[in-house]
């Protein structure tokens, strides 16, 4: 699982529209194009899939072209080499800030092999690791890395390989080599104990 409560600016795609879900309940969505962070410096446009019930009176107001601000809920799909970002919107407004994504991440998953322990130029410890997130689609299953910083303390002695975990801390976006790159800097981390073993995290 991961799930983003989130900050969002950009410029809408295209004009929004009302649309009905399986239920027969009435939302309002729109693709919202964010240019975000790449590695060597330039930016990149990712689009994000924005909804919000019980919008169809708002619907007009959000046109191609728009400058707005969306705050709310965002999690993260994979599905092969495509990574869908679907946002239920809180709240919607107009803004002249320039584009961007912040937030705090909520992540459940498995630890990956690399735990490295470092120090910075103020000579404190920190720990970098990568974990990925599961989810089972059809027959099998698609898996969503993200990398973690845990500055200012010693590695844990229970965070090691192949160990479930839930995490929690500020979430960066950025793009590399073409594709959406999720990092995360660690507030509170502990073992994660599924409640039942249905749980596929």
């Amino acid at each position: 699982m991961i799930k983003c409560n989130v900050t969002v600016c950009g410029v809408i795609g295209y004009d929004a529209s009302v649309r009905t879900n399986k239920e027969g309940k009435s939302f309002m969505a729109f693709p919202l194009r964010v240019m975000v962070p790449v590695s060597n410096g330039q930016g990149e446009k990712i689009e994000i899939s924005v909804r919000k019930d019980d919008g169809q009176e708002e619907v007009s107001a959000y046109r191609n072209g728009s400058r707005v601000e969306v705050k709310g809920t965002m999690y993260l799909k994979r599905r092969g080499d495509k990574l869908y970002f679907n946002l239920f919107a809180d709240s919607i407004g107009a803004t002249e800030a320039a584009d961007s994504v912040q937030g705090e991440m909520n992540f459940r998953g498995k630890v990956g092999q690399n735990i490295e322990e470092r120090k910075d130029k103020k000579d404190k410890p920190y720990t970098m690791f990568s974990a990925f997130s599961a989810e089972k689609v059809d027959d099998g299953f698609e898996y969503q890395w993200v990398r973690f910083f845990c500055f200012g303390k010693e590695r844990e002695e229970w965070l090691q390989h192949g160990v479930r975990i839930e995490a929690k801390g500020e979430m960066t976006l950025s793009v590399h080599n073409g594709k959406p790159d999720l990092s995360c800097r660690v507030e509170e981390l502990a073992p994660y104990v599924a409640e039942s073993s249905n749980s596929n995290e």
